[in-house]
């Protein structure tokens, strides 16, 4: 482009002609003068040729050695920086107008950056009431500029501070607050990027402390949680408190309670401060962390002991959280079967006394005789916080419950897995579940593990463990039963699966899958050898609570599992009962032979015209031989048929007669070979006007079964029936008193008196 055009185009260089010169005395300056530029400045170029008039030259300016700008008549040139290509090495060259030998000047070199962004450097963020901090403001690698200072808050619109220190680089401040800084310099001025925020905080000397109240840890999901902030002192001005957690505030709140509903989610450290209302940055420092860890909603558990009823003993309960911690209450309940519920579940009642919560993690219940399942779970803090309830636990009894009892076919303790069993509810409920209860104490109905028809569950096959058995309908639970599996190749202890009533015979054996051991077992209780037997069973004849205990049996090498064999003891009042229905039936048959006895004998009188023969005694020696013959007559009338063997005979004697007077009744019978006596002895009460003592004078009533030919000694003894009437003292006439003759062969165990 020729210089003409770019005179024409408004160029501050002179339009000269070109002209002759030395070029090392022409001069080439910049203003203003800084080392570095950026895109929005401005630079002036002046070009000083150092001779002659100003008119009496042609100016141009090379950048890199090439033309930039062509030959003008202005020794000056504003140079509008855009961007960073402007960076180079200017040079600016003249000629006379006389003459076209140019005249160059110096070499100038310019740097062109990017825009630039000023930066706040503080003394520190933090400083105590009344202290100042200094605050610097910068722009890298340049100079010549001015300062401006911004200052904002939480609540406030940013504002400039006024200041009156020249550059205004360093200020110092005594209020909290965020702050930010900027450059400027030019005409028009030119300013530089905004600074980065610097928060300077005011702090109070006294430090919180934060707390949970109540205190408790681990808390809970869902728990309600109250932090709160104390600081002393201060108690007049109106304070904002902050809660932060992982150093983010989280809450902030006008009181110093923060009160909120736990979640695993917030578990982490926290801290607090307290601040002025209307000064979020003057505050107190923040408080030491706090850790609250927040876990899943606990379980209680249960325990039950004993696990196994003697009847009317004491169940102790106990209850633990878990995770254990502070300030629990705990709720006891009754578990009673929701026959309904298709998942088995319970209805829950609260046990006496524990409506509002014991503090005690235990509670007795006494005088349980029956199976019963109970449940626990704990509270705490306002409103009241739960834990989930615990799985239900059973105390078990063998005993059978009236309204609910647990019958087992085959009736034994142990079985082996292949087998079949069935078991089966009965009382005053047309509604059943039986369930069952592992070693692993897992909790489950028939349904999933045998086939429920009417009141029986029917089980194919026997879990290989010891299992608890029980009924239950909608108001009770039955006895319980242990049922042991073993597998088929082993061998198994055949016990009671009930337990056996004092008194009665309990035989053990042991049994392979295909037969019963017939020899050579070994039978142990509580792991200690009580017999060896060659017969392969084991007999006790009558068992009491001492025979109480775990048996198991070993044949060939093999060893069962062992067994708990329960004795039900029998109560006096129950022994009573039983004694008076035996005596009952005893006195009845009694009474009834005697009355037959008679009647017979009646009868045979009467068909004999009243054939007696009567036996006086010799102190009456007047009626000698005729009377004699007389009763032998009679004798020989009353003798029975000749092809009877055995007769029927009476002999009666009146204790007028004699002291000890007595009546014979005797009643044989020849089809059976048996012989029935009836001895009845009367002895006088009373004699020459003086009275005897009441055991001098007895009726006896003597009843004797015995065997035919062939059976034993024992067998005929085992037959043998006695009853003594002995007359008593009593006002009434005849009054006796009937007892037990004390010389059975087996004595009754209990004595039961009755007036006649």
């Amino acid at each position: 482009m020729g210089h003409t055009l770019l005179c024409e185009l408004g160029l501050f260089l002179l339009c000269t002609f070109p002209f002759n010169g030395h070029a090392e005395d022409a001069v080439l300056t910049s203003d203003p003068d800084w080392s570095t530029y950026f895109p929005g400045e401005s630079v002036m170029f002046i070009c000083d040729m150092k001779e002659g008039e100003v008119t009496d030259w042609e100016y141009k300016i090379k950048k890199d050695d090439e033309e930039f700008i062509h030959y003008n008549s202005h020794e000056t040139y504003k140079l509008q920086i855009s961007s960073t290509y402007y960076s180079g090495n200017y040079q600016c060259c003249g000629r006379k107008r006389s003459s076209h030998d140019p005249k160059c000047s110096n070499v100038l070199s310019l740097t062109v950056s990017g825009r630039p962004k000023a930066t706040l450097t503080p003394g520190t963020t933090t400083i105590s009431v009344g202290d100042t901090v200094r605050l610097t403001c910068s722009v890298e690698r340049s100079d010549g500029w001015k300062y401006e200072w911004f200052r904002r808050t939480s609540d406030t619109k940013e504002v400039q501070l006024s200041t009156n220190d020249g550059q205004n680089k360093v200020i110092s401040v005594s209020q909290g607050g965020i702050y930010r800084c900027r450059g400027g310099r030019g005409n028009p001025d030119f300013y530089t990027d905004i600074s980065d925020d610097v928060t300077i905080h005011v702090t109070f000397l006294n430090k919180p402390v934060l707390r949970q109240q109540p205190y408790w840890s681990p808390t809970f999901s869902g728990e309600m949680i109250t932090l709160t902030c104390e600081v002393s002192g201060g108690e007049s001005t109106e304070w904002v408190y902050e809660w932060r957690r992982a150093w983010s505030v989280v809450h902030h709140e006008n009181k110093k309670y923060w009160k909120f509903r736990a979640s695993e989610s917030i578990s982490g450290d926290y801290d607090c401060r307290r601040r002025l209302r209307d000064d979020s940055y003057s505050s107190t420092d923040w408080s030491d962390s706090f850790s609250l860890m927040i876990l899943e909603r606990p379980l209680s558990v249960l325990t039950v002991s004993p696990s196994w009823l003697s009847p009317g003993a004491s169940v102790t309960l106990s209850c633990v959280v878990q995770h254990p911690s502070a300030g629990w209450r705990f709720y006891w309940y009754k578990a009673l079967p929701d026959i309904s519920d298709k998942f088995g579940s319970y209805i829950k009642e609260l046990l006496p006394g524990s409506i509002n919560g014991t503090a005690q993690d235990s509670y007795i219940v006494h005088g349980q005789r029956d199976t019963a399942g109970y449940l626990c779970r704990a509270g705490r803090g306002d409103p009241e916080y739960h834990t989930v309830y615990s799985n239900p636990k059973f105390v078990w009894s063998g005993d059978f419950n009236p309204s609910a009892s647990l019958t087992v076919n085959p009736d034994r303790a142990q079985h082996f897995t292949s087998d079949s069993v069935s078991l089966t509810c009965e009382g005053n409920s047309t509604e059943w579940r039986v369930r069952r209860f592992t070693d692993t104490s897992l909790l489950s109905y028939c349904s999933f593990w045998g086939t429920m028809k009417g009141s029986t569950c029917n089980v194919q096959k026997i879990l290989f463990s010891t299992t608890v058995y029980w009924c239950e309908s909608g108001s009770a639970f039955s006895n319980a039963v242990n049922i042991t599996g073993q597998r088929d190749d082993d061998i198994i202890l055949v016990s009671p699966v009930h337990p056996a009533t004092e008194g009665s015979s309990v035989i053990l054996d042991c049994k392979l899958r295909t037969e019963n051991v017939l020899s050579n077992v070994i039978f142990y209780k509580n792991d200690k050898i009580i017999q060896n037997d060659p017969r392969g069973q084991m007999i006790i004849s009558a068992v009491s609570t001492t025979d109480e205990g775990f048996y198991k049996c070993q044949y060939s090498g093999k060893e069962s599992p062992q067994s708990w064999m329960a004795v039900k003891s029998v109560s006096r009042a129950e022994s009573s009962s039983s004694l008076f229905h035996v005596l009952l039936i005893v006195g009845l048959l009694c009474g009834i032979s005697l009355i037959i006895l008679l009647l017979l004998f009646c009868r045979y009188k009467q068909s004999k015209d009243s054939c007696f023969i009567r036996s006086q005694s010799t102190s009456q020696s007047s009626a000698t031989d005729h009377m004699t013959n007389q009763d032998e007559a009679q004798r020989n009338k009353c003798a029975p048929p000749p092809h009877v063997d055995a007769s029927l005979y009476e002999s009666i004697k009146s204790p007028d007669d004699a002291e000890n007077g007595a009546v014979y009744s005797v009643v044989r019978k020849n089809e059976s070979n048996d012989v029935t006596y009836s001895l009845l002895e009367l002895k006088s009460i009373t004699k020459k006007g003086k009275t005897k003592k009441p055991e001098e004078s007895c009726v006896y009533s003597d009843v004797q079964i015995r065997s035919s030919p062939g059976k034993s000694a024992h067998a005929a003894a085992d037959e043998m029936v006695y009853s003594e009437v002995k007359p008593g003292k009593s006002l009434v006439p005849n009054r006796m008193l009937l007892r037990p003759t004390p010389t059975f062969p087996q004595p009754l165990k209990s004595t039961l008196w009755f007036i006649v």
